[in-house]
């Protein structure tokens, strides 16, 4: 179906809306009388994707681009409200944006005007020193942040900020969750990361003893495991805890942790092994570097959610302390749906301010990826802000609870790229993350809710006596994958010198790179079976591998960045036959002059993400050529056939538009973030 409508006017703005279902394909086009800055003509164009987002794209006069806009309306809205009413109500929204310059989130088209909402206003930065009073007002203001405010205020007044030229943005301020669900082998996670390394089976205290990590986390309950040398001994040096500063951003919560995820996390990077060192017991469950110095900065409450206030703040407070511990990563094992380009998400901005101060910023990538309700089997499930380009976004492997790697697979539930709205490909790499052994807080949330999770004492202890309790939880997710390469970035950053950039082209070169085509994984559970593609988008650069990133000697230039790059379809087409390439991202100058990636033989595509991710099930063979050059495979090996409901829901329906694949938060995410992660993978070829 089709529908024409025109009012012409000298100053007005053209508006094209064009979208697809699964069933049938319809356009609009129609002209709205709005006026426009600068006496000039200007033309926006609009792209309405059935229950996606109505993207908008504004020029100015000479053909560039002003500015971006998106309003969400769902099919469903839209037969409430009726075109007639949401036509004008996208082109009242704009006329602000036209007018004033400052964008909005399309989150806030999606709400009712009257609704309350939290957001987080960020400022223009050549107008923010002149600022005399709060955008959002007194009565308004809940904080101030790094660079703009925190608001409460209703939905329409919020566009309305968009009007003050000291605005750039206005965000919805989001919920966050953390990564990681509680399922007994021992994981051998450090044997894993460092299988040349005699004495990787204990806890070695050396290990990034100069090196501060702050985790913005539920908090780190201190307990042996997180005082001393690990031996377990008396003595004054067992009598220091290696969590140097503590700062809680919870209302009403004090440092502690309530919730049992941020401990376990801080076990996977600094444990040192106390409460199980010895001979009577069978294993040494300590962290990847034990000699790390931890910064706890709670964002998380006693039921795992935080916001992007709080954690921009917890952010910027490491970037305060980063010269007096010595903060040299931050491990974030939480995320929230993409609701935005990272380009305007104030999260993924402030971890962008963490990175370029010299933090290097590991993400967990989310555990999406059994999510199947797009039909894209789980790909373009990343959390935010792990779609960042900058940051080091981490996936789940399985050590198949054997210190070998041979035979450890990917997780089912590990989220997959390439990100949506900007399409970029994450994960970068992998690392162990099911069924991770590590510090029990006892009474916290997780411990009470999934008590099944302890660590049985016969998994441990040699001979356990009566009345002894386990000092250990298992949980799984790429929460404690990236708190593994936290601890992996931590210990390389110990030894050498190297930026934010540097560390993450190591991590990524030297991982290997020997995987299997696929995989076929049942969940005893669910009796749910799952097939896992080795591809790019899936297990990124590859396995994490300290022992070759330790030995290596490849770095970048410190004015190059290792930015992500970008996915993109050959043509502006959906045919399933159609390639996908990967690009370099078109950086802003603060990154670096330019992506290192494909700039010689050793930083070429196949030298660091290897060839087999590039075959996917060999739709197309090699990537041997200059980066950008070689197709990474034909959508239909990953998205499959039905290119209604399965590549569009991940390119959208045109390649144009950036945001065209943004999904609402529960078409993708559903009730629960936490996919399979909340009983993990069964070990297929442990014991």
């Amino acid at each position: 179906m089709s529908r024409q409508s025109h009012y012409d006017s000298n100053k007005s703005v053209d508006t094209y809306i064009s979208g697809q279902s699964t069933r049938a394909r319809y356009q609009y086009r129609s002209r709205f009388e709005v006026p426009v800055p600068n006496s000039g003509a200007a033309r926006l164009h609009a792209r309405f994707h059935a229950d996606l987002t109505l993207v908008f794209r504004i020029h100015n006069h000479n053909g560039e681009e002003m500015t971006f806009a998106g309003i969400e309306f769902t099919s469903a809205k839209l037969r409430n409200i009726g075109w007639k009413v949401a036509k004008p109500l996208s082109c009242l929204l704009l006329t602000g944006l036209l007018a004033f310059g400052g964008t909005v989130s399309p989150q806030l088209g999606s709400m009712e005007p009257n609704q309350s909402v939290q957001v987080i206003v960020q400022y223009t930065p050549s107008l923010a020193g002149s600022l005399l009073s709060t955008v959002c007002g007194t009565l308004n203001l809940l904080e101030l942040l790094p660079g703009g405010e925190l608001c409460s205020t209703t939905v329409s007044d919020a566009v309305s900020l968009a009007n003050n030229p000291a605005v750039a943005h206005v965000s919805v301020n989001n919920l966050v969750q953390a990564m990681g669900a509680g399922g007994p082998v021992y994981d051998y996670t450090p044997e894993t990361l460092r299988p040349l390394s005699a004495n990787s089976g204990s806890a070695d205290m050396s290990t990034g003893a100069s090196v501060g990590v702050a985790l913005i986390d539920s908090g780190i309950h201190v307990n042996q495991d997180l005082v001393g040398n690990g031996t377990n001994s008396p003595g004054l040096l067992n009598s220091f805890a290696n969590v140097r500063y503590a700062e809680s951003f919870v209302p009403n919560e004090g440092i502690d942790d309530y919730y049992g995820h941020g401990t376990h996390i801080a076990g996977i990077i600094a444990g040192n092994g106390s409460n199980s060192y010895g001979s009577r017991f069978l294993h040494d469950i300590h962290g990847v570097a034990p000699g790390v110095h931890l910064i706890n900065l709670k964002v998380l409450n006693r039921n795992g959610e935080s916001n992007d206030a709080e954690i921009i703040l917890a952010i910027d407070r490491a970037i305060q302390l980063r010269s007096v511990y010595n903060i040299k990563v931050i491990n974030l094992s939480l995320g929230r749906p993409i609701a935005e380009s990272y380009r305007n998400d104030p999260l993924c901005q402030e971890v962008e301010k963490a990175w370029l101060s010299g933090i290097t910023v590991v993400i967990a990538a989310g555990n999406g990826g059994r999510d199947n309700s797009a039909n894209t089997n789980g790909y373009g499930t990343i959390s935010a802000p792990g779609n960042d380009p900058l940051a080091i976004t981490v996936g789940a492997m399985n050590t198949e609870g054997t210190p070998a790697r041979a035979d450890d697979l990917m997780t089912t539930y590990s989220s997959k790229g390439p990100t949506l709205i900007d399409m970029v490909a994450k994960p970068d790499l992998v690392a162990p993350g099911n069924k991770i052994f590590s510090i029990l807080v006892p009474g916290a949330t997780l411990e009470t809710t999934e008590s099944s999770n302890l660590v049985p004492l016969a998994s441990y202890v040699r001979t356990p006596v009566a009345g002894e309790v386990s000092n250990y939880f298992i949980l799984n997710g790429t929460s404690m994958a990236a708190g593994v390469a936290s601890g992996a970035a931590a210990a390389l950053l110990d030894s050498q010198n190297l930026t934010p950039d540097q560390v993450k082209a190591r991590l990524m070169l030297t991982a290997t790179k020997n995987f299997p085509q696929s995989s076929v994984i049942t969940d005893p559970t669910t009796d749910q079976t799952f097939t896992v593609q080795y591809d790019i988008f899936t297990v990124g650069a590859g396995y994490l591998d300290l022992d070759a990133a330790m030995a290596s000697t490849a770095t970048i230039p410190a004015n190059e960045n290792a930015a992500s790059p970008i996915a993109t379809i050959a043509a502006n087409t959906l045919n399933p036959q159609t390639p996908v390439y990967i690009v370099n991202d078109s950086a802003p100058p603060a990154w670096g002059s330019t992506a290192v990636w494909g700039s010689s033989a050793v930083w070429g595509s196949s030298a660091v993400w290897g060839s087999s991710v590039w075959t996917a099930n060999s739709t197309v063979s090699g990537s041997n050529a200059v980066w950008g050059s070689n197709a990474v495979w034909g959508s239909n090996a990953v998205w499959g056939s039905d290119t209604d409901s399965g590549s569009s829901a991940v390119w959208g329906s045109s390649t144009d538009s950036g945001s065209s694949a943004v999904w609402g938060s529960t078409a993708v995410w559903g009730s629960s973030t936490e996919g399979g992660a909340v009983n993990g993978d069964p070990n297929t070829g442990g014991s």
